[in-house]
């Protein structure tokens, strides 16, 4: 269910802002909405299973303050992640 190695890294290649960056708002956004529909996926099949909804909340709640603050701080680059990552119709 966690990410593998070589998907995180993909991930972080894709949006990183420079060389060596693993923990700007862009990265952290990206990793939670991949995390976020892998478990949305396990949780079509498992309906039952409330302890992982309870983490998939958690991180939709992360997300979503990872966006506000983007959002609050710069709003270009804000625009430039909902749109590549399809959030936000």
């Amino acid at each position: 269910m966690a990410l593998t190695a070589e998907k995180k890294q993909s991930l972080v290649g894709d949006f990183k802002i420079h060389d060596g960056d693993t923990g700007s708002p862009e990265v952290q956004i990206a990793l939670l909405t991949e995390r976020i529909g892998q478990l949305t996926e396990h949780l079509k099949t498992h309906r039952k299973d409330h302890h992982s909804r309870r983490g998939l909340l958690k991180m939709v709640g992360k997300r979503n303050s990872l966006l506000k603050y983007l959002a609050r701080s710069d709003r270009d680059r804000y625009q430039a992640i909902i749109n590549r990552l399809g959030l936000r119709k």
